[in-house]
């Protein structure tokens, strides 16, 4: 799918295997920009398509504002326009919100991914004024973010029906898996406005309905593997995308033993690539039948952990 961004006239391919990057720390808790680098090149390497930093999966809200510039810089040169950047800007707050995207934009990145105000619950009326101020305001183009478990609101179909017309909305990552909902936003495609699963374990549903990709925690681990994944069911072959996803579902489902991004840091940790401890209120995983179950799956499938 090509996407435009109306305020530079720079065209953008937001789509396929899309990684939401964890954020690598050190074992004193600074940001171990060593290993985001390399966590960058092996998601090169192995196919991805696109790179989200600073996302929920990359602990946006607990990095510190210098933190924050040096991640998204720093991800932005080691790309070196390889494939597209976006950044995480959202806030429970539309100024702050557009006020984190401009920040993003004067650091290079190619488009703003968005979540839904969290915790203040906004109606539908409140969301739509809030993207809308978002798209004029931010110099970005933006792609909306719906998870409403994470957020407490959910952006109905009929609010992405609205915001899809405006020409900086450049698409959604939707995070729920119901098969309504997927058939739902399907249905809301077009070429200017794509459809992104938000959700690693119905991905494969979502892609065969028309998705035009996937933002994916999972792909942290193995990049190739899901690109492989995502190249199957984009292409309609239901086979094969449904042998990719029975490779990838054990993993996927050790993933699931805590809050995102508690696992996949653990995951990467066991791959050499920062500190598994992400920052308070999250804390470790701790050693027991959970991790030890992801150590042992991640070691089962380290051929699909290779780009080569």
């Amino acid at each position: 799918m090509r996407s435009v961004d109306c305020t530079t006239g720079f065209t953008l391919d937001i789509s396929g295997s899309i990684t939401a990057l964890a954020t690598p720390f050190a074992a004193d808790g600074s940001l171990d920009l060593d290993a985001f680098g390399r966590l960058l090149d092996q998601q090169l390497e192995g196919g991805t398509q696109a790179v989200v930093v600073a996302g929920s999966t990359g602990e946006s809200h607990f990095l510190e504002h210098d933190e924050y510039e040096r991640l998204l810089a720093f991800a932005v040169q080691r790309v070196g326009g390889r494939v597209p950047v976006v950044a995480g800007t959202g806030e429970a707050g539309t100024a702050k919100t557009i006020a984190t995207t401009r920040r993003a934009a004067a650091l290079g990145a190619d488009a703003a991914l968005v979540v839904a105000p969290f915790y203040v619950r906004p109606t539908q009326e409140g969301l739509r004024r809030h993207f809308l101020a978002v798209a004029d305001q931010g110099g970005l183009p933006v792609i909306l973010y719906n998870v409403p478990p994470r957020t407490g609101c959910d952006i109905a179909p009929e609010t992405l029906a609205v915001l899809r017309d405006h020409p900086g909305i450049i698409g959604v990552k939707e995070a729920r898996g119901d098969a309504e909902r997927i058939r739902a936003v399907a249905e809301l495609i077009r070429p200017d406005f794509v459809y992104l699963s938000g959700d690693d374990g119905s991905a494969p549903e979502a892609m065969l309905a028309g998705a035009a990709g996937t933002i994916s925690v999972v792909a942290n681990l193995v990049p190739k593997a899901f690109r492989e994944l995502c190249d199957a069911a984009r292409s309609g072959d239901a086979q094969r995308t449904r042998q990719a996803a029975e490779r990838l579902a054990p993993l996927i489902d050790a993933l699931n033993c805590a809050p995102n991004p508690i696992p996949v840091k653990a995951g990467l940790a066991a791959l050499g690539l920062g500190s598994a401890a992400p920052r308070l209120p999250l804390v470790e995983l701790e050693s027991g039948p959970a991790l030890a179950r992801l150590h042992e799956t991640l070691a089962a499938l380290a051929p699909l952990a290779s780009a080569a």
